[in-house]
């Protein structure tokens, strides 16, 4: 028997919702719903130089407001949480350090200025640039020599070369090869998680069986299931929706004051 879904609204609480963000509350919201199923509401707030508690007030009073009332997450709780990602950093350390014991992952010392070298050199060729995995096989000699220059490594999913395929229940069947990402980031130099890593994590433990977001995450999901399998987690479904534009043909966001 199908147990009932779980879904989530991941809002970053970087200023007020707009229409696309609320279209997605809906959604999920609506499909909990129908199905009796259980509406997460997570806050997504690892950007620390843009998330304010004044956003996450204004994400809880506009959701109120809309009647998207969820079942679980900020100040109402539940068994799954924390619900907020500042929260939830030593869970993300643990996933961390068991991909770094299997070596599924590498700390990349690549600076900044050499990346954006290597990305001026994609741009001229006219190629699209993927971080060509200078890191992958250092030695623990170079990466002590590195780590005592001062460097701070980011840390990378090892990623093999391959086809990933999922089934969209939007779009229908969806192949995506690793070429087109890469070796990406998990943590950066300060140890924060990056949004790829730290999304898996929160809708694996949350039990999320259902995502369901705009078509512009589409390119992240892959990625998401790379490490999905890295971690021994079981994805859930994926839907992706077609997106709300704004009046300049971009997709809605923030700046277009909606």
């Amino acid at each position: 028997m199908e147990l009932p879904p779980r879904v989530r609204f991941a809002p970053s609480p970087t200023g007020h919702l707009h229409l696309g963000n609320v279209r997605t509350a809906l959604f999920n919201w609506l499909h909990a719903r129908s199905h009796g199923g259980t509406f997460v509401l997570r806050i997504e707030d690892t950007d620390a130089e843009r998330s304010t508690q004044e956003s996450v007030d204004s994400v809880l009073e506009d959701l109120r407001w809309l009647g998207l009332l969820w079942d679980e997450g900020p100040e109402v709780g539940g068994g799954f949480g924390p619900y907020r990602q500042t929260e939830r950093f030593g869970i993300y350390r643990e996933h961390l350090d068991r991909l770094l014991a299997q070596d599924q992952a590498y700390p990349c010392f690549c600076t900044p200025e050499e990346l954006d070298a290597q990305r001026a050199e994609a741009e001229a060729r006219k190629v699209a640039f993927v971080y060509p995995g200078t890191c992958r096989r250092l030695s623990a000699h170079r990466r002590e020599e590195l780590a005592a220059e001062g460097r701070k490594p980011v840390v990378r999913l090892r990623v093999q070369p391959r086809t990933v395929t999922f089934r969209d229940l939007v779009r229908g069947p969806v192949s995506i090869h690793t070429r087109a990402f890469g070796d990406w980031i998990l943590t950066r130099p300060d140890g924060s998680p990056t949004y790829n890593f730290a999304v898996v994590v929160d809708d694996a433990l949350m039990g999320i069986t259902h995502v369901v977001r705009g078509e512009d995450h589409l390119s992240n999901t892959p990625k998401q299931i790379v490490l999905y399998e890295a971690l021994g987690l079981a994805a859930p479904q994926f839907a992706h929706r077609s997106m709300i534009l704004g009046t300049d043909g971009s997709k809605l966001s923030k700046r277009h004051g909606d």
